[in-house]
């Protein structure tokens, strides 16, 4: 990790830490990120329009925005930046000016209903334009009104400019564009508040460690992807990492039912500099109402919400369930977002999605779905056991199934067991740069090693009824030493002997004091 980048996320995890005072992390997560976001939007517009007008030896700043001259700068800038950024501030709107507003003097300044404005104005300025669904109700999160801020309002004003001039000290070094040190902070903060929030970090962050082990099962042989999708994204973490494994990413797909994290995840497409036209994120619930349904994705990466229930009604005579003969129990929505993955799978597609274990084994409906894709299908590529305990808010054990519609090695499945391959953190485990690196090894060579991982075939998968439960494939089993029992023999005799003597010594101590001895 770059010298620049840690001390970034060590500056913005120090300003989180000293300015939420009694709030709850996960309650200050969404305005510490909402202000770092708006503070980038403002200094990329600053950026963009400082270009414009180098011609002209001018910068934003000096625009005067209510002479004739300013009117008509900002018009012809406002044009030009919906196309390029997606979104337009004028100069009075910058992060800078409200915070130097909000702190004049030295002295605390009321700029609430202003920032509101602003804040509205970043999505107004996008109306009917392209961009417009990307940043609609982008800081409707961010609530100035929220007594959690303070019970007063200027009580409120001051937290909400005491974070403002806090940010306005750190410089994001936006003009270096090589760099993506800003993207995997907010990446970093999004993960310490993870780790805070227990359970509720599941529902919008996959562990770093697990979002490369997907991105490197869904780009193995590739260099660029046409198009990656995460039917539950979350805040984006999954995407964003299967990007930073190839050269290249045409578009990111990604579909979210929370709206506070799918405001998120579009922060996060942003904050990496993923353009507006190279991102579609829609808010809706993804097995109910699928919104790319006629997309088919050349990767598609995925952490569902384990074992969560759904409503199988909703989806009678679906094209993506109706050939299996079988729906996903409506208690265990497991196997109905794997079904969903699949369908929507381009033939030349990979697919990873993280389950909990036991898809591997359940019977009933789940056992009929997967049989249908092993011997119906031959889909199935790989299965991977994962230690318990590695994701926020669930000690459970999962594992990773990596699907393909168009297998070279379509008489096998490889299992492998990562299970005992960790390191214990605090109260988490973690998987190590050497313990991924090994999976990802034995995935690509597709090798087996003596109690790690096996090459099952077919038939062996069909004589065990389509149970894919690791141990049945992967022997762990640990030889016990044989027992030398003339050594414990001797070991007994040893005890005994100790024992006379110890009996004897509390005799002599009884007959000292004159009272009767226990034995």
């Amino acid at each position: 990790m770059t010298e620049e980048k840690q001390r970034l996320e060590q500056q913005l995890w120090n300003i989180a830490n000293t300015l939420r005072g009694k709030m709850d992390a996960d309650d200050f997560r969404d305005y510490i990120l909402g202000f770092i976001f708006y503070k980038y939007l403002s200094r990329k517009m600053e950026i963009y329009a400082n270009e414009i007008l180098a011609p002209d030896k001018l910068t934003y700043d000096d625009i005067k925005e209510e002479s004739p001259e300013g009117q008509e700068y900002l018009e012809a800038i406002k044009a030009e930046a919906l196309e390029a950024l997606g979104y337009f501030l004028k100069p009075s709107e910058l992060f800078y000016q409200l915070g130097a507003r909000g702190n004049a003097d030295g002295k605390s300044k009321f700029i609430l209903d202003d920032l509101t404005k602003v804040l509205n104005n970043i999505a107004q300025s996008t109306m009917g334009t392209d961009s417009e669904e990307d940043f609609d109700n982008l800081f409707e999160d961010l609530d100035l009104t929220s007594s959690k801020l303070g019970k007063t309002e200027n009580a409120k004003n001051e937290l909400i400019v005491k974070v403002m001039s806090h940010l306005e000290q750190i410089d994001f070094k936006l003009e270096d564009s090589e760099a993506d040190v800003l993207g995997d902070a907010y990446e970093y903060l999004i993960g310490q508040f993870a780790s805070g929030a227990g359970k509720k970090a599941g529902e919008f962050y996959t562990p770093q460690q697990v979002s490369k082990l997907l991105a490197a099962m869904v780009t193995t042989g590739k260099e660029k992807l046409k198009s990656v999708y995460d039917p539950t994204c979350g805040s984006g973490s999954l995407l964003l990492r299967v990007s930073k494994q190839v050269k290249e990413v045409g578009k990111f797909y990604g579909q979210e039912m929370n709206p506070t994290t799918y405001n998120l995840c579009r922060m996060n497409m942003i904050m990496h500099a993923v353009h507006y036209r190279r991102f579609d994120i829609k808010n809706e619930n993804t097995l109910e109402q699928p919104q790319h349904i006629d997309e088919r994705f050349e990767a598609i990466v995925a952490n569902p919400p384990f074992s969560a229930k759904w409503n199988p009604d909703a989806v009678i005579n679906d094209d993506r369930f109706s050939a299996y003969g079988k729906l996903a129990p409506s208690s265990k929505a497991d196997f109905a977002f794997v079904q969903h993955m699949v369908h929507q799978l381009s033939e030349d597609g990979n697919m990873a999605c993280v389950l909990p274990h036991g898809v591997l084994f359940r019977g009933a409906a789940e056992g009929h779905i997967r049989e249908y894709l092993i011997k119906d299908k031959n889909y199935l590529d790989a299965v991977i056991g994962l230690p318990a305990n590695i994701f926020y808010g669930t000690s459970i054990p999962t594992c990773v199934l990596v699907l393909k519609k168009q297998r070279t090695h379509e008489k096998d499945v490889l299992f492998i067991d990562a299970s005992q391959h960790f390191e214990k953190v605090k109260t988490q485990n973690y998987l190590r740069e050497e313990d991924l690196t090994k999976i990802i090894d034995t995935y690509r060579e597709r090798k087996a090693e003596d109690k790690y991982s096996y090459v099952a075939s077919l038939q062996e998968i069909a004589e065990n009824d389509y149970n894919l439960n690791i141990p049945r494939y992967v022997d762990t089993f640990e030889e016990e030493e044989p027992v030398d029992l003339t050594a414990v023999a001797q070991e007994l005799k040893g005890l005994e002997k100790d024992m006379k003597s110890t009996d004897q010594t509390i005799a002599d101590y009884c007959k000292e004091l004159g009272v009767e001895s226990p034995f």
